[in-house]
This record gives structure tokens, C-alpha cells and sequence, in this order.
């Protein structure tokens, strides 16, 4: 397993960025996955006081000294300006879900010094690993 997931999935307090104020996007559902994990997560929006009945930050800066990482399940094109802000924050160790990346944004979180996991899925490594993720997660071993 690459390094920065190892980094990543060992910190367990982590920033959410994306998940909605309706709840129903998948920001939301990961994030219910991964306190069912253990994790605790901040959410971070800039529009609403609470999602899913949890006090949301307006910005990293705000969240800074309680997350250890940030996870991010945004459009690629709103992902600058989060990575941007993370390493403002000083927020180092970055995830940009699946479909939210780009090797524009790889390279800007190089630039930035972030420890930066893009395009892959985080229920995928976050243990323990379940239903069809683990599933898929040994079919990736096999044909990497």
C-alpha cells in the first residue's frame, strides 16, 4: 500500500469537505462510513452551521487544530482552491476522492508539499474494509 494511504487512513480525525447540507451525497455517506470506523470527522462548508446533526466549519483554518487530514469529495475543478486552503492551514496529508482529481491538481499538491492521495476511494482502504470494498479491493491486487 502506497505510503501516503498508510499515512492517511492512520490519522482519524479528519476534515470532510464535500459532503451537502441535504445529505445526500456521497460526502455524507462516506463520512457516516468512516466514523462507522472509527473515525472522527469535521465537516467543513462554508454555508451551513451543521450537517448530519455534526457543528460544520466554515473553512480549514477554522478545523485546523482538531483534524490530523483532510478528505476531500468535490468537483476536480472546486479542488484547487481546497488544496490550496489545506496547505495554507497547514494541513498536510490530503485525499481527493475518486472523480475529483486531476494530474493538474497531483502536480499543484506536489507543489504545495501536500502527502496527497488522488482518484481512489477511501472505503476502499480505511479498515475495516467491507461489502463490495473489500471485494473490490482484492480484485485491484490482482490486476493492479
Amino acid at each position: 500500500m502506497d505510503l501516503a494511504i498508510q499515512n492517511f487512513t492512520k490519522s482519524k480525525k479528519v476534515a470532510i469537505v464535500g459532503a451537502s447540507r441535504s445529505g445526500n451525497k456521497f460526502g455524507n455517506s462516506a463520512a457516516k462510513e468512516l466514523q462507522e470506523r472509527g473515525y472522527e470527522v469535521f465537516y467543513v462548508h462554508p454555508e451551513v452551521a451543521e450537517i448530519d446533526g455534526k457543528t460544520s466549519y466554515p473553512n480549514l483554518e477554522a478545523v485546523k487544530d482538531q483534524v490530523e487530514s483532510v478528505w476531500v469529495s468535490v468537483p476536480a475543478e472546486r479542488g484547487e482552491a481546497v488544496l490550496r486552503e489545506a496547505a495554507a492551514a497547514g494541513l498536510t496529508k490530503v485525499w481527493l476522492q475518486q472523480g475529483g482529481s486531476s494530474p493538474e491538481l497531483v502536480q499543484l499538491g506536489k507543489e504545495l508539499g501536500l502527502e496527497l492521495v488522488a482518484g481512489k476511494c477511501i472505503l476502499m482502504y480505511a479498515e475495516p474494509v467491507r461489502s463490495f470494498h473489500k471485494f473490490h479491493q482484492v480484485i485491484w491486487k490482482v490486476v493492479g
